[in-house]
């Protein structure tokens, strides 16, 4: 597994992986500070500086917060579609080196191949990645990163149902987010067909998903207010059983260090 893959920090504070290939180190979204980028960088043996390009998935915060750090260095892509592209650079002082996307269309990046495709998300034109390494080889490699949806169309469950590494949100426990503060338009909004995945969604999409090639889950954007690691375990455990050839892991939202492939 000639690959590296780090999920930075994820939760409904902030989203952010590093994807390491032979030939490029790219990060998908950068919802942290560009202090905070680096820091987790250095964690696992890299730098902003050494970022080629980042896949910024939609213009939220808490993916896209890093951007006026990582505009500032040239040599550095930004990639996005149109719309999230026109969202983000208003909030900019400076040029950047932008490159735009079409939904549904693949593109490489150097030795990766990348494909956006449409999800359910209340923002400009949100998308989720599949990517590809070692294309055409027999260490072919597909992840896809797919969070911030409020529910699972057949296009992103055809995507997910070709990849080896998944990560998927798992975003709120129904229970805690009904009995929180919140109001109720947040409450309405989060559950929404264009909101979030709950527990028991991201479940009942593992446990349907016809992939033999799976190996690898990780279960990410817990909202740090509205779920529970041990809540998101529990859930777990009647899938996880009956896929034993496949790794699942949970992204703790409060969690300091990456978390990544081993």
């Amino acid at each position: 597994m000639d690959f590296r893959f780090h999920i930075l920090g994820s939760s409904s504070s902030g989203n952010s992986a590093l994807l390491v290939s032979p030939n490029a180190r790219v990060l998908i979204d950068a919802g942290f500070s560009g202090k905070k980028l680096d820091a987790a960088l250095k964690a696992v043996g890299e730098s902003l500086d050494r970022i080629d390009a980042v896949f910024f998935t939609h213009e939220h915060s808490d993916h896209a917060t890093g951007l006026a750090a990582l505009a500032r260095k040239p040599g550095i892509r930004l990639y996005a579609n149109a719309a999230t592209a026109r969202d983000l650079k208003g909030a900019l002082t400076c040029d950047a080196n932008w490159h735009i996307f079409e939904n549904g269309a693949d593109f490489h990046f150097r030795d990766i191949r990348v494909h956006p495709f449409c999800i359910p998300h209340d923002a400009a034109d949100p998308v989720a990645f599949r990517f590809t390494l070692h294309e055409n080889t027999l260490f072919e490699t597909r992840l896809a990163w797919v969070t911030d949806l409020g529910h699972v169309p057949e296009l992103v469950r055809r995507h997910v149902a070709q990849v080896d590494v998944l990560v998927l949100e798992s975003n709120y426990d129904p229970g805690m987010l009904e009995s929180s503060g919140r109001p109720i338009s947040l409450k309405q909004r989060i559950r929404g067909r264009h909101g979030h995945l709950s527990n028991p969604d991201a479940m009942a999409l593992l446990a349907s998903l016809d992939n033999p090639r799976l190996r690898r889950v990780f279960l990410g954007h817990l909202s740090k207010e509205c779920n529970r690691v041990e809540l998101v375990r529990e859930a777990l455990e009647p899938v996880a059983a009956a896929r034993p050839g496949c790794r699942f892991t949970i992204v703790d939202p409060a969690g300091t260090a990456p978390v990544g492939m081993d």
